[in-house]
């Protein structure tokens, strides 16, 4: 066996727990999840072949799955663009020359770490209580306390407030962006008489627009997924008035709950081809705001 041949061998070895880790919890998962959506099948009998069922279901006979559509969106679309704008306006802040921003950026990151946790979860619904500390602030300024887990409403913008308080992990990526942002353009601006809000816009924005474009993309891919927060919050109902049962929550009730397997894998492909084609329109439009340095502009 000469030795370009060992160097292969090695190389299989150690790339095979990778491979056999892909196959068996990805790959042949996500094959058997296509093939499921497919069937009628319960987890305790063996699946039954019913073509299209599933997918005529989901759009015309399940009001339940719109519900959950349109809460999600609401969450994506009111959630994310909240935590971006929240995560700049802090890595700005921590943009700055001091001996202690090492410890504000693992403090601000933290909430990131443990924020999807379900002991968070179970905080953030003690702190949005009828006795909590939220309506204990509002009462102690003269206004009514809010029904957090009375009113649909409600419910679904404290779920929104969680994820915004999320904001750890994007605020530490645009902070990489903003570093990597020459000084000498901020310089030349103020030569020029350029305030705060002229940097801002024609220099910080541009320069930062590909880590927006980044932290938006993926941003909007876990919000999509998001399940523990609402899972926790509503003690798996998805209320009030299946008001914060958001599409993979709702999935996750028809698979284990109801033992609709066929039904959840079919609504699991709807989720990929939602996500997916949301993907494209921001990777479509990207091209007229997002600017690349290397390439002179768009």
């Amino acid at each position: 066996m000469n030795t370009r041949m060992k160097d292969n061998l090695w190389g299989y070895f150690f790339i095979g727990p990778f491979i056999i880790g892909f196959l068996a919890f990805t790959f042949i998962p996500i094959l058997s999840s296509l093939y499921f959506s497919f069937t009628s099948y319960d987890l305790f009998s063996s699946p039954t072949w019913i073509g299209l069922d599933n997918f005529k279901k989901m759009f015309t006979e399940d009001p339940r799955y719109f519900q959950s559509l349109k809460i999600t969106i609401i969450y994506v679309f009111g959630g994310v663009p909240a935590r971006l704008v929240f995560a700049l306006i802090v890595a700005m802040l921590l943009n700055t020359a001091s001996r202690a921003v090492g410890i504000y950026r693992t403090m601000y990151y933290m909430p990131s770490l443990i924020g999807g946790s379900v002991a968070v979860a179970i905080m953030w619904r003690n702190i949005f209580g009828d006795d909590g500390i939220v309506n204990l602030a509002l009462q102690g300024l003269g206004l009514d306390a809010i029904r957090w887990f009375g009113d649909p409403t409600a419910a679904l913008w404290m779920l929104i407030a969680l994820s915004v308080w999320q904001f750890g992990s994007s605020m530490l990526i645009f902070l990489a962006g903003l570093k990597s942002i020459p000084q000498s353009y901020y310089e030349a601006a103020s030569v020029d008489g350029a305030n705060f809000m002229q940097k801002f816009f024609s220099i910080t924005i541009p320069m930062l627009s590909p880590v927006i474009l980044f932290n938006m993309i993926m941003q909007t891919i876990a919000a999509f997924m998001t399940f523990v927060p609402a899972f926790i919050i509503s003690k798996g109902t998805g209320g009030p008035l299946d008001g914060t049962l958001l599409y993979s929550l709702y999935l996750f009730k028809q698979g284990f709950e109801y033992f609709n397997m066929g039904y959840a894998s079919a609504m699991a492909w709807v989720m990929l081809i939602i996500i997916a084609v949301l993907t494209s329109i921001i990777f479509a439009t990207s091209r007229f705001w997002v600017h690349y340095e290397s390439e002179g502009g768009r």
